[in-house]
């Protein structure tokens, strides 16, 4: 049976060009259709395509051709059906937000990589966190803090220095943005079905935002996150280069 592929890029001029050629070479079917869908992009456009195709039972394997690329395996032209037909599949499941505004208004958005509220001002934040109904911290001074999955413990967890997490471990980890009080406060690692809350003190003072993979939600004063177990994300890694591997070799650059 032929492999039914259909191609994605993102608005780069390079991206465009790749998916031209490559439907030339291998054809195009709707994303309904596929066996796979091919991502042309990067970081970025490989997250929005995993957003947009949850339901869709195709997995997915990135090209390279944007920037970061983490998520992406190397570009080429050549042997495409054989390199998928040997790929490895890693499947994750996205974090569930749901986040109260100051004016009543309810958000809720999945985010692959991170949740993360943050100052929107130009006094600290002031953040009271909760995990599975227990007090955890009546009060966390900083700029802001975040839950991020193991797939997204590379990207801005990791700038924050939070904890490089191993792809298929059942753990979350909570890092703080910036803490000023407690001081030396870094996180908590937590279990993946952990639910977490943070309630925003002082909100109409020291405004706080809410993002979920760049869906924002402004002015928030509740926040809860949680694993979302119900949804499977399948990507496709070229093998010897999956998320396990790429994770382990960050911690030795």
């Amino acid at each position: 049976m032929t492999l039914r592929i259909a191609f994605t890029a993102s608005d780069w001029d390079v991206a465009q060009e790749a998916r031209a050629r490559l439907v030339e070479l291998y054809g195009d079917v709707p994303e309904e259709e596929a066996d796979v869908i091919v991502a042309l992009g990067g970081d970025g456009f490989m997250l929005g395509t995993l957003h947009r195709t949850a339901r869709l039972p195709a997995p997915v394997y990135g090209m390279n051709r944007g920037t970061v690329g983490f998520l992406m395996n190397e570009y080429s032209e050549d042997d495409l059906i054989e390199r998928i037909e040997a790929a490895e599949e890693t499947v994750i499941n996205p974090l569930a937000m749901r986040a109260e505004g100051a004016d009543g208004r309810l958000y809720e958005a999945l985010a692959i990589n991170e949740v993360s509220l943050l100052r929107a001002g130009p006094q600290a934040a002031k953040l009271r966190i909760t995990v599975d109904g227990k007090l955890r911290m009546e009060e966390l001074v900083c700029d802001g803090a975040l839950v991020a999955t193991p797939a997204g413990s590379t990207a801005y967890n990791y700038s924050a220095h939070g904890p490089i997490l191993p792809i298929g471990c059942d753990v979350l980890a909570l890092t703080a943005i910036a803490p000023f009080r407690p001081r030396r406060w870094r996180g908590a690692l937590l279990p993946k079905m952990a639910r977490v809350r943070f309630d925003v003190l002082e909100h109409e003072k020291r405004p706080v935002m809410a993002d979920a993979d760049s869906r924002a939600a402004h002015d928030v004063v509740r926040v809860e996150v949680c694993s979302e177990p119900s949804i499977e994300h399948r990507l496709l890694f070229d093998p010897g280069h999956g998320l396990e591997e790429r994770l382990i070799q960050e911690q030795f650059v």
